[in-house]
């Protein structure tokens, strides 16, 4: 049998079926089978070594890990339910961590009642991880785009920002502390619950930051045809990050969003939110200082 085969039969023989009976054949054969829900929401995302991620700092279990975590924050952001997962890997020639691999990706499949329900292994020149996701719902109304947003609405966010961007700058400096904004950046973590909370509240608009807000906004604010209009001082910040890094790091997997005014009060219930501003009239984000002047040039972070 080939590395590959064994590492096949390895991924096989590792994962658990959290879909509650929904998957009807799987690993064992050449192509899943799944019971359909209504309503299903689909993204793939890719991680490749050198441009999300570098083996020098990040073990083969974080990479597992980040592959998975990083897809399924697309479905965080839609509201919608984790499924099923398909994943692909090139391993290079010496790599020896894809039972690791596999391990990082099923610990984040069990914390989010998601299934790793097929895939493939191939060599290649280097290490990647492709991760395609299915999500569930049964109404599409359940859902929650980019293009929703409208003037009056509140714009908010959950958790706290920039330190995802601070750990990755530890890293890089070979410093493995404050172990807290490490792990923000090798392990971030999908807000599968917050998003499904939020879409019942009435979110209007929802985005996962994985640019940074200060490009993640702009998607917003395009597909809606509006503008945003946010405080610096109201970013919720990670420890020892300034308002610059908190609006521009890239990798945080935090949650904004906007919501009808009459609606602050559910969303506040259905998860920690930081409050940041309100959708204007016009187009485009502007970031205000604490005199209320606009802050010019902030880009958000580019993979690669």
């Amino acid at each position: 049998m080939t590395a590959e085969l064994e590492l096949i039969e390895l991924i096989r023989s590792a994962l658990a079926d959290r879909s509650g009976g929904r998957i009807l054949r799987w690993t064992g054969d050449d192509a899943a089978v799944v019971r359909a829900r209504a309503i299903s929401v689909t993204s793939i995302d890719t991680v490749v070594e050198g441009v999300h991620f570098s083996l020098s700092t990040h073990s083969p279990a974080d990479v597992g890990w980040k592959a998975l975590a990083t897809a399924l924050s697309d479905l965080a952001a839609m509201g919608a339910e984790a499924g099923e997962a398909y994943v692909s890997m090139v391993l290079p020639a010496g790599f020896d961590g894809g039972e690791e691999l596999v391990r990082g990706m099923e610990e984040v499949a069990e914390a989010t009642a998601a299934t790793i329900a097929g895939g493939d292994v191939v060599r290649g020149p280097a290490l990647a991880v492709t991760v395609a996701v299915v999500g569930w719902a049964e109404t599409e109304a359940e859902l929650v785009g980019r293009d929703g947003a409208r003037p009056g609405d509140l714009v908010g966010v959950t958790g706290l920002l920039g330190g995802s961007e601070a750990g990755r700058a530890l890293l890089e400096r070979g410093e493995r502390r404050p172990v807290k904004l490490v792990q923000r950046h090798l392990r971030p973590r999908p807000r599968l619950a917050e998003g499904r909370a939020l879409a019942r509240a009435g979110a209007a608009a929802m985005i996962d930051l994985s640019d940074g807000l200060a490009t993640d906004a702009g998607h917003v604010a395009r597909a809606s045809g509006a503008g945003l209009a946010m405080s610096m001082a109201a970013l919720p910040r990670a420890p020892g990050v300034d308002p610059e890094q908190a609006a521009t790091g890239g990798d945080d997997y935090e949650l904004l969003f906007t919501i009808p005014a009459e609606h602050r009060m559910r969303a506040e219930e259905a998860a920690p939110v930081t409050w940041l501003g309100e959708v204007v009239a016009g187009a485009g984000v502007v970031l205000l200082d604490e005199r209320g002047q606009a802050v010019k040039g902030l880009i958000g972070y580019e993979h690669g």
